[in-house]
């Protein structure tokens, strides 16, 4: 069976979401962030910094979202419908993906860490301003390749797109402006049923008693 770490409104609904599209069996674990559960010694064996996702596989452990929901489509999806069995869509894929968490991601948990994440002795309410123009520069950059399409990547939904929404979502959650094209985008993709049924099976994860 397989086991994935969870915090809802985390980047574990990265993973959760994925397992969902594949139709996969797993078992949803809570992990009270909140509470101190990820410093853990437990947690920690799983996670060397105590973040989440995790997933186990059996005796794989693995951590970092991009990594675990390769990892699902390599290992669990027969018909390629996350990562694209024609080579030059998957390297798109692939390139979006790296752009997503590198690019335009990156400027966003900045953000949060200077505003609640760090210590509050550790913050620096100046670079906010800054984390908001990185923010910005990145979406300009992907306006110029996105087409307004359902899909990030040719005619199909992909793992590209699962980042792309959690990311926009986060964005928007952080009040930050998005133009038209990609909140139509958000909203089309935040309707399908394997997200409800991950936010839905996180969300019963963490009520659940210890």
């Amino acid at each position: 069976m397989l086991t994935v770490y969870t915090f809802p409104h985390s980047r574990s609904l990265r993973a959760t979401w994925t397992l969902e599209e594949l139709g996969l069996e797993y078992r949803c674990e809570h992990v009270a962030l909140d509470k101190g559960e990820g410093r853990s010694p437990a947690h920690l064996a799983r996670h060397p910094d105590g973040k989440l996702p995790v997933l186990e596989d059996g005796a794989l452990v693995l951590f970092e979202s991009v990594a675990i929901c390769r990892y699902l489509a390599e290992r669990y999806d027969d018909e390629a419908m996350l990562l694209s069995k024609d080579t030059a869509e998957r390297a798109q894929v692939e390139q979006w993906l790296s752009f997503i968490v590198t690019e335009l991601e990156q400027p966003l948990w900045n953000q949060a860490k200077h505003t609640f994440a760090l210590p509050e002795n550790k913050r620096i309410p100046a670079v906010i301003p800054t984390c908001a123009w990185e923010f910005e520069r990145a979406l300009k950059a992907l306006e110029r390749r996105y087409t307004g399409g359902e899909y990030l990547v040719g005619d199909a939904f992909s793992l590209a797109d699962i980042f792309l929404t959690h990311t926009l979502q986060w964005a928007e959650s952080m009040k930050h402006r998005l133009p038209q094209a990609l909140l139509d985008y958000r909203a089309r993709h935040r309707q399908r049923p394997a997200l409800h049924g991950a936010i839905a099976r996180e969300k019963a994860a963490a009520e659940r008693p210890a």
